[in-house]
């Protein structure tokens, strides 16, 4: 497709000019042509960049970014632009984008860049021999990203990263449970928080493709925004022996939680009948050290100032119980005003129990309380 100047824009996003389709900036949902670019994306692509350089500070060898599914290589040419790195490959099957790609590539004075128009799958299989595979691996596609796990994993060198974005929120959030099952190969369940079920079946499927391969995958960060989930996980050649697949048990009677490795169709508490999410991701989704890593190389980068507070979240949050409650659900059990997060966390701390904010949702925490404990905790406020 011939581009016009007048259809191009330069913005800047962390300290790199993007070359971008003028429309992608104007209309409300950017269209798809002459190529797709997403305002509204840049915060996560500034926690790719963050995350991506927390990586490079542990990582010996050379360093190759693949970007399977690019668009306008916003990400890779902010890789290329901020991050000290050795080999940059951007792959699209729009040839418009990869134009456009280049021209930034061009107005950031990148060299060490490569272009691909391949099929996602194909340009991630020909990266899945030795000596081509990428340091770190990027999959950012329209809609679900189970399709690409195998490949992607293939195409990921030892002690490498393979980050993911998914933006099938229907599905994952719990509207066609069928279609989530066969996509993710667990269901979800409706609760307050969805989102942590639904990066876990994400977590979950990439386990298990990553075990008939014969490679762990150890999640390091999550994210979480009303258009989409993202993961970051490290891979290691060898095979996972740990028991981090099973289910979340949740009643709806008492919004009692249960993380367990088999199933339990009975409320521990109220012993009600039980929704049940998975099989999915149970161990931990952020690695403490990593996000503190992520928190320190902010410091070097210039991205949203909100990152730093999500983050500092993650950090707290990183060793604490899976699934978390929100001040609206305690406040609803209860028919109480809803309490500040403050003195929520203030009142759990106090009577001996461990409790953090959540990175997840702004009005959500973490504790170790049952729910049975915490309304007796508030109870007990005056």
């Amino acid at each position: 497709m011939e581009i016009s100047k007048e259809s191009i824009v330069e913005i800047t996003e962390g300290s790199t000019r993007l070359l971008v389709p003028s429309k992608s900036i104007t209309d409300i949902v950017p269209p798809k042509k002459p190529a797709f670019f997403n305002p509204k994306a840049a915060l996560t692509r500034d926690f790719s960049i963050i995350a991506y350089a927390a990586f490079l500070k542990n990582f010996e060898g050379t360093f190759r970014f693949l970007e399977s599914l690019a668009g306008v290589g916003a990400r890779g040419i902010r890789v290329g632009n901020e991050l000290n790195v050795q080999d940059i490959v951007i792959n699209d099957l729009n040839p418009s984008a990869l134009n456009i790609a280049k021209e930034s590539a061009r107005l950031n004075n990148i060299t060490n860049i490569e272009f691909s128009k391949e099929e996602a799958c194909r340009f991630l299989s020909n990266h899945a021999k030795t000596g081509s595979r990428g340091a770190i691996v990027d999959i950012d596609p329209f809609g679900p990203p189970a399709q690409f796990f195998d490949c992607g994993i293939r195409a990921t060198m030892h002690g490498g990263m393979l980050s993911s974005t998914a933006t099938d929120l229907q599905v994952l959030n719990g509207l066609f449970n069928g279609a989530c099952k066969r996509r993710y190969g667990g269901v979800p369940i409706k609760t307050k928080y969805g989102n942590e079920i639904a990066i876990r079946l994400i977590l979950g499927c990439l386990r298990s493709v990553a075990a008939r391969l014969g490679v762990t995958v150890t999640p390091v960060f999550v994210e979480s925004n009303m258009h989409y989930y993202r993961t970051y996980v490290t891979i290691k050649s060898k095979t996972d022996v740990g028991e981090n697949l099973g289910y979340i048990i949740h009643c709806q009677a008492c919004s009692h939680r249960k993380v367990t490795l088999t199933i339990e169709s009975k409320c521990h508490l109220c012993k009600h009948n039980t929704d049940i999410a998975g099989p999915l991701w149970i161990g931990k989704i952020f690695e403490k050290k990593f996000v503190q890593e992520m928190s320190t190389a902010i410091s070097d980068l210039k991205t949203d100032s909100l990152c730093q507070k999500i983050i500092d979240k993650c950090v707290m949050e990183a060793d604490m119980s899976p699934t978390y409650f929100t001040l609206d659900e305690i406040a609803s059990r209860m028919k109480i005003s809803p309490p500040s997060l403050k003195d929520t966390l203030s009142y759990i701390q106090g009577h001996g129990f461990l409790a953090s904010p959540t990175s997840l949702d702004p009005t959500g925490f973490r504790t170790d309380a049952r729910i049975d404990q915490i309304k007796d905790i508030f109870s007990r406020v005056k």
